[in-house]
């Protein structure tokens, strides 16, 4: 008797049930939720960029979510406070592509490898780049903080990178925050304006392959734009 209750115990905190099958319940729940919330963002971030905030409801979210609407209230109590996650979700998907800029002090690596990452964010994620272009058009009313918070520290760290690559040498003179809205601008632009690449190219959608050309051509006109050069290649050049 005692071992089966020890067992059920067990089992309500979280621990392994004796066949070692099912997870626990704890787990199983976290599973649970996190499957819905994450169903629930993909839709939201649909509606967002298809509707606007104004013309999205969470009726339209949790229909094509396939959930109850009270299941969308019980993990986002208002449409709001869903927007929001969607604007955070996406800002740390951009963040974690910049991690780039910290895994190498060559500015070709760095800032190549950060275009790309930009580049493939723009094919996973355009419709997300759509409802945040669109936020920032309507005045960035409901995302201020993330941008003086976050953003901001974040472009600041970047400012003094650029900074000391173009006082060694390895980069242009270019303006520091002008060359970063540069990448912005050209790397969202296949997410935000992916109707008028289709128009203009005859084609339906840019192939995996063709993506992966554009994305290539982008780096190296952003390279040249820069004027980076690895600082191996100037070591070389000051040897000589």
């Amino acid at each position: 008797m005692h071992k089966n209750s020890t067992m059920r115990h067990d089992d309500d905190a979280g621990g392994i049930t004796e066949n070692g099958n099912a997870p626990p319940l704890r787990r199983r729940k976290a599973q649970i939720r996190e499957s819905n919330e994450a169903q629930l963002l993909a839709c939201a971030e649909e509606v967002f960029a298809e509707k606007g905030l104004e013309g999205a409801s969470t009726a339209m979210i949790a229909e094509r979510a396939g959930l109850p609407k009270a299941n969308l209230h019980y993990y986002f109590p208002t449409k709001l406070a869903l927007y929001r996650r969607v604007l955070e979700d996406l800002f740390e998907d951009w963040h974690r592509a910049a991690d780039t800029f910290e895994c190498s002090d060559d500015p070709v690596e760095a800032i190549g490898g950060y275009v790309r990452a930009k580049m493939a964010l723009s094919r996973r994620r355009p419709l997300g780049s759509k409802v945040w272009a669109s936020e920032i058009i309507h005045g960035a009313h409901h995302m201020q903080d993330i941008l003086n918070e976050r953003v901001k520290p974040w472009l600041e760290t970047r400012v003094t990178v650029i900074e000391s690559w173009i006082a060694r040498g390895l980069l242009a003179p270019v303006e520091p925050d002008t060359f970063m809205f540069m990448i912005w601008a050209i790397t969202q632009h296949y997410a935000d304006f992916d109707a008028q690449i289709r128009a203009l190219k005859g084609k339906r959608a840019l192939t995996r392959k063709a993506f992966d050309e554009q994305t290539e051509e982008v780096v190296r006109l952003v390279l040249r734009a820069c004027g980076a050069v690895s600082p191996r290649v100037e070591e070389k050049t000051d040897a000589e």
